[in-house]
């Protein structure tokens, strides 16, 4: 069984946990948020607080870069290029950070009654994944990696292509620890993580 990937929650203007030794990638989380432009913010405030903390450079000299629709970064003090993720759903949000370089890709996913699921999965995660889910918690896990694995790779949503399967499932894509209700994924490339 893979291993479960931490998230450290943003509590309170700080984090409640410290960050786990020695990965590449961390995880921070905010909950709670009366509306989707706070959590954002919010969210962000936490990116560059374990910005900071992993690189030892002050917050001031991190900037936070991306236009919408394209995969977000930041831009370290020293020069240094950090890949970012983001996702949000119901009153979560999770971002995921790398410093060594290699792309990162995170999904959240609010797991709740969806009426069409097995279409949903048929057109999106193709036919063979579409045909091992059981329920909508095995669905909404499978999107999670799904998506994690599309982030990773800098790709947009899109109906499921055959063509496309060696790219992604070339990620490693691990769960997140998350509150009951929940389902996400973190996707890397391998060799980069350890």
């Amino acid at each position: 069984m893979d291993p479960v990937l931490p998230v450290r929650w943003w509590v309170g203007g700080g984090f409640a946990a410290a960050p786990a030794a020695g990965s590449p990638v961390r995880i921070v989380g905010v909950r709670g948020m009366p509306d989707r432009a706070t959590a954002r913010r919010t969210i962000r405030v936490a990116l560059l607080a374990a910005l900071a903390e992993a690189s030892g450079q002050p917050a001031s000299a991190i900037q936070l870069c991306g236009a919408p629709g394209e995969a977000p970064y930041a831009l370290l003090g020293d020069g240094r290029r950090s890949a970012l993720s983001i996702s949000h759903d119901g009153d979560l949000s999770v971002a995921a950070l790398r410093l060594d370089g290699g792309p990162v890709g995170i999904d959240l996913m609010q797991i709740t009654d969806i009426p069409d699921w097995q279409a949903v999965a048929r057109d999106y995660l193709g036919p063979a994944r579409a045909a091992t889910l059981d329920d909508i918690p095995t669905f909404a896990r499978a999107w999670s990696e799904r998506e994690a694995r599309l982030k990773c790779r800098g790709l947009a949503l899109a109906e499921w292509n055959a063509s496309d399967e060696s790219l992604l499932s070339a990620c490693i894509c691990l769960p997140l620890a998350l509150a009951d209700g929940y389902v996400g994924s973190v996707a890397m490339l391998p060799g980069r993580f350890s």
